[in-house]
């Protein structure tokens, strides 16, 4: 049997000098040995995007004692890309991406740099988590919330995910500080709804700041935002299959020509 511990690779989409990936180092320390490449600056918001019309930097930087890491010019999930190519070693027992200021419950899945960067690692078939504390403070604690996250990147390490599978794990901000526990869920179906502010700058130019609201259609109480509003971790499988493949032979059905 091996003696070598665990290699964990990690990333995030709010930079790598964020206080949540910060705290996911510390926890993933306690774990194995840490390679960490992230953005040189915040990428949230940027989803599955990648780097293709300029060049990429890649800097060695001391900011994290006891881990060799790297700033990366590029978008969270051009960190994964190029670790794998440049810099690990060999392939990571874990992926982890965070933690990430704010939550990305429900559909905020499909924005998130962070949930991409851990994505692109289950796509080259490691085990990935994304994390998510549903406080979008720059002070946020982090320090409560470390069990919880060493304990589910324990039990992923030990049990491993089947190839096309990552966690999506959002961990609320209860009122009262007490998280109740860990739900294993679906996805809620809600959505952003937007608002595009029309302002105008100094020249009298028209521009557009964009804002909305959430809205949760989902009524089920097996959704990860009911979870988190019930003051427990949320825990989704997530795919990067988007086949509906219910719908093939239905579909197959329809007069094409």
């Amino acid at each position: 049997m091996s003696d070598q511990k665990p290699l964990i690779l990690i990333s995030n989409d709010d930079g790598i000098t964020a206080p949540g990936i910060a705290a996911l180092i510390d926890v993933m320390k306690e774990l194995g040995e840490v390679i960490v490449v992230a953005p040189d600056k915040p990428q949230s918001a940027m989803g599955h995007a990648i780097t293709i019309n300029q060049p990429i930097r890649l800097t060695k930087v001391d900011i994290h004692q006891g881990v060799t890491a790297y700033q990366c010019s590029g978008t969270p999930v051009d960190c994964v890309k190029i670790a794998i190519d440049k810099i690990l070693p060999r392939r990571p027992d874990l992926m982890v991406s965070g933690v990430n200021h704010g939550s990305n419950s429900s559909i905020n899945v499909i924005y998130s740099g962070t949930m991409s960067a851990a994505m692109e690692a289950a796509i080259d078939g490691m085990n990935a988590i994304g994390f998510s504390l549903c406080d979008y403070a720059w002070d946020a604690d982090f320090e409560s919330i470390k069990p919880f996250i060493k304990s589910i990147a324990k039990e992923t390490l030990k049990r491993g995910l089947t190839y096309g599978t990552l966690l999506n794990v959002n961990i609320p901000k209860p009122e009262n500080g007490t998280i109740k526990g860990i739900k294993v869920c679906r996805q809620a179906q809600a959505k952003w709804k937007e608002d595009f502010n029309e302002r105008e700058d100094p020249f009298k130019r028209k521009y557009y700041w964009m804002t909305g609201n959430f809205v949760n259609m989902d009524k089920g109480e097996d959704t990860d935002q009911w979870a988190l509003d019930h003051d427990y971790i949320a825990i989704v499988p997530t795919q990067f299959d988007l086949t509906d493949h219910q719908k093939i032979s239905s579909i197959n059905q329809w007069n094409f020509l």
